[in-house]
């Protein structure tokens, strides 16, 4: 794309004299957002930048370092650099999420049934999936998953490592890689804080027969009996919470 193509894809309306390096890096973000400017994409120079929007270059160098502050783009050096639109990996999108979720449920005071009911409501909405998708590489990775919840020697934090990865590979199995982002995020950032409340409460032997009985279903293709131990696992977790709540005897 030649600079003016370039120039264009990025909206220019009304800039205000108050603000111009954000407005301008608002512009040249909802480009980025919007698909108008692509990953890996050179922008135009800050003189190219300056003359498109009627300000200093110096105006532009703060409005790009305000985008690269925010990870969209990146400065290269030598006769071919410039700054250039990042492609983001799928990893560090979900860090993003996992931190984002873990400080909305933490800042705002979310009640702990709330984080649960989501978090079962998200992965009841893949099961269907995984059961018709599932590797048998994926169905493997949930088995060696139970082996080590299965294993007296792991330890309680280990166990919960392996609960998430358990719950992850479900998540992979749905086949939809948007769908596996988002739950593979949402496991990642309350199944830790759901363990860390209720691990002490909880029987490890039952957890492993909740998953072992999950992953058989999803082994015979039934959708219908994976919701329904996930139903049953859900309900545990429900009663460990409301145990959590009881006041302790003097």
């Amino acid at each position: 794309m030649h600079f003016r193509e370039t120039a264009l894809a990025i909206e220019f309306e009304t800039i205000r004299k108050e603000g111009l390096s954000v407005q301008i890096a608002n512009a040249i973000r909802d480009a980025i957002l919007g698909g108008r400017l692509s990953g890996e994409e050179k922008l135009p120079s800050e003189a190219e930048l300056a003359e498109r929007f009627g300000v200093s270059r110096s105006t532009v160098r703060e409005a790009l370092k305000r985008l690269a502050a925010q990870n969209l783009i990146r400065s290269e050096r030598g006769s071919s650099g410039g700054a250039f639109v990042n492609r983001l990996t799928w990893e560090e999108a979900k860090a993003d999420l996992v931190t984002t979720t873990r400080l909305l449920i933490g800042m705002n005071g979310i009640p702990f049934e709330d984080a649960i009911e989501a978090r079962f409501a998200l992965e009841a909405a893949a099961l269907p999936l995984a059961a018709k998708n599932a590797t048998d590489s994926q169905l493997s990775e949930m088995r060696r998953e139970i082996g080590c919840q299965n294993d007296p020697a792991t330890n309680d934090e280990d166990f919960c490592g392996s609960d998430v990865r358990f719950h992850s590979a479900i998540a992979e199995a749905s086949g939809n890689p948007l769908l596996a982002f988002q739950l593979s995020a949402a496991f990642e950032a309350m199944q830790p804080l759901m363990n860390m409340l209720v691990y002490r409460l909880r029987d490890r032997e039952r957890i492993v027969r909740f998953h072992r009985a999950l992953a058989d279903a999803l082994e015979r293709q039934d959708g219908s009996l994976a919701a329904a131990h996930l139903e049953e696992l859900w309900a545990y977790t429900r009663e460990l919470a409301a145990q959590r709540r009881e006041p302790r005897p003097d």
